[in-house]
């Protein structure tokens, strides 16, 4: 099987993603179009990326609940509708080990949220968040979007005449066995 290499721009000295910002993320997503699928997507990515970044900000000049929860409560109503959208792709993308792995980071990303507003009760003045921490996660978040979107547009450019790589194919008999094996000691 061919795999395409990755749309994203890569650091020549390094040869690994040269998106940094969340900006930078934004406007990659706006390129990214395979299908009308992918393109919903990839906007409702930059749409996350865009709120996150604003708080990021925010979060950088203070840490003020009554100027940081608002934003992050409109960024769970985003996360919400975004996660819709994940939901309802079509079948291609069910198939992909990422599409799970990215509703549970989203599905992990709604928790913290919801945590982080929570730390220190409303009576407090401060939210317990820094800019860092959040940054991490949502990094973390927007990246497996990315990637999901990345390894669809690699599935939909695959040959079809080519059978799908497997790896069992090229296992000897008692490699299978002991994989059946071990397969069937899960199951009970």
């Amino acid at each position: 099987m061919t795999t395409r290499p990755s749309r994203l721009p890569l650091d020549r000295g390094s040869n690994a993603p040269s998106i940094n910002t969340f900006g930078g993320l934004s406007h990659f997503l706006r390129g990214a179009v395979a299908d009308e699928e992918s393109r919903q997507l990839s906007e409702s990515l930059a749409q996350l990326a865009v709120h996150i970044e604003a708080i990021v900000a925010a979060l950088r000049l203070n840490r003020q609940r009554s100027i940081v929860a608002p934003q992050l409560v409109d960024l769970l109503t985003v996360r919400r509708g975004h996660r819709q959208l994940v939901v309802n792709l079509g079948l291609p993308w069910r198939g992909l080990y990422e599409y799970a792995m990215y509703l549970q980071a989203l599905n992990n990303f709604r928790v913290l949220i919801g945590q982080w507003l929570l730390e220190g009760g409303p009576a407090s003045r401060e939210l317990m968040l820094g800019a860092e921490d959040f940054e991490l996660i949502a990094w973390r978040t927007l990246g497996d979007g990315t990637l999901l979107i990345d390894m669809y547009e690699q599935w939909l450019s695959r040959d079809p005449a080519e059978p799908p790589a497997s790896a069992l194919g090229e296992l000897r008999e008692p490699q299978v066995q002991r994989a059946v094996a071990w397969w069937k000691k899960l199951r009970l």
